[in-house]
């Protein structure tokens, strides 16, 4: 590891150890010269990979050929923010130990420490990248869907973004609203070339990969949501024995009548709004009909995941889940009268039936054309018949 340049007579050290510290001395004739090396070492834990919220540890080493200073350090991240790490000094000044608290995938980049003594007199940066691996989005979030429509639930993870070196696995589970058992969507596999490779479980059908979709990202679609597909969709990731989750709660919108279909004059029809699973505290849902006054308002109680309204006449009423003043979801229900009901039905009955007088008029013409040709075809027949009979008879002369 040592090379000496005998025309600049350079001393060049490669691979810098611990050990190489102390005191070199170069001699030329009567001339001595002696230098002092003092190295220092900066290792992190997991090679400097890590999930969201994991605690780094650095060990900071030196040795010398003079007793061993005091240090002080002073930590820089990825941002150039300073950072104040909790610093143990059992083993001090020959070690110290530095532990950061809680990575955020924000902090993947370069950092820097800066090593500082008065007596001797140093001043030395250490610069060591950090990579951290996480999700684009928080850990806990909720969307809201409605009946019939169409949710696509994706995970963002950054392991291309901060050049992610190891191969890890994950898989995707949901666990229905109301119950205990937890159901295996899919797992995955990232290469250490950051390929994502996904396979689907066979037994659940009602969800689709996107073919379409970011490199980078986990997507689950639901062409067709319904309200049994509610639930909390629980995202793990593992690499060597670590894990760290993510977690989607879908909560679906439905809305209904009873009794369904047309209302009747002087009758009542009840509107019901409903959501699955518990809204959070901040979170209600409220009936209004579209041009109503304030009397036309509904909101649920407190902690109720339902609200129905008695309705006496026709028009489009409408139902908004709020957490707080935002409107996050939307449904709504229009209610006919009978008698507009029943005058599409009898437009729609006279419309069938002309059409069905039309298309049996049609038919009878076709099979009467069709008879009478049948008809001519047959007398032309018999009268080229008789033709040819009158010319193969002939009478004798008497």
């Amino acid at each position: 590891r040592a090379d000496v340049n005998q025309n600049s007579k350079q001393l060049k050290l490669s691979d810098l150890q611990l050990a190489d510290a102390g005191t070199y001395i170069c001699e030329s004739g009567s001339h001595r010269v002696s230098i002092s090396l003092h190295v220092f070492q900066l290792t992190i834990s997991s090679n400097g990979h890590f999930l969201i919220n994991e605690d780094p540890k650095l060990t900071l080493m030196q040795n010398s050929s003079h007793p061993q200073p005091h240090l002080s350090f002073r930590l820089f991240n990825s941002n150039n923010n300073i950072v104040t790490p909790e610093t143990l000094t059992e083993e001090a000044p020959q070690k110290y130990i530095l532990i950061l608290k809680q990575l955020k995938a924000t902090d993947s980049g370069t950092w820097m420490c800066h090593i500082r003594s008065d007596s001797p007199s140093i001043n030395q940066n250490i610069s060591f990248d950090v990579k951290v691996l996480g999700f684009e989005k928080p850990y806990l979030e909720r969307m809201y869907a409605t009946v019939g429509s169409t949710m696509i639930l994706s995970w963002h993870l950054n392991f291309k973004k901060i050049g992610w070196k190891e191969d890890f696995t994950g898989k995707l589970n949901w666990k229905p609203q109301s119950s205990t058992t937890i159901h295996e969507l899919l797992d995955f596999h990232v290469t250490t070339h950051r390929e994502l490779h996904e396979t689907k479980k066979r037994n659940h059908i009602w969800f689709e990969i996107p073919e379409s979709k970011p490199g980078n990202a986990i997507e689950v679609k639901v062409p067709k949501v319904q309200l049994n597909h509610s639930g909390q969709y629980q995202f793990q990731l593992e690499i060597s024995s670590r894990r760290m989750q993510s977690m989607t709660e879908l909560v679906v919108m439905q809305v209904s009548a009873n009794p369904a279909g047309p209302l009747s004059r002087g009758a009542e029809m009840t509107l019901l709004c409903q959501v699955s699973g518990h809204l959070p505290s901040n979170a209600h849902l409220l009936w209004e009909r579209v041009n109503g006054t304030q009397m036309d308002i509904k909101k649920s109680k407190p902690s109720e995941a339902k609200v129905e309204v008695n309705v006496s006449a026709a028009g489009l009423w409408n139902c908004h889940l709020m957490e707080d003043s935002n409107r996050k979801i939307s449904l709504n229900y229009t209610v006919e009268e009978a008698s507009v009901w029943i005058s599409y039905a009898v437009i729609g009955a006279i419309i069938g039936a002309s059409v069905l007088v039309i298309g049996l008029v049609c038919l009878c013409i076709i099979i009467g054309l069709n008879r009478q040709r049948k008809r001519q075809r047959a007398r032309r027949m018999a009268r080229a018949k008789q033709y040819l009979l009158e010319k193969k008879t002939c009478q004798c002369q008497q």
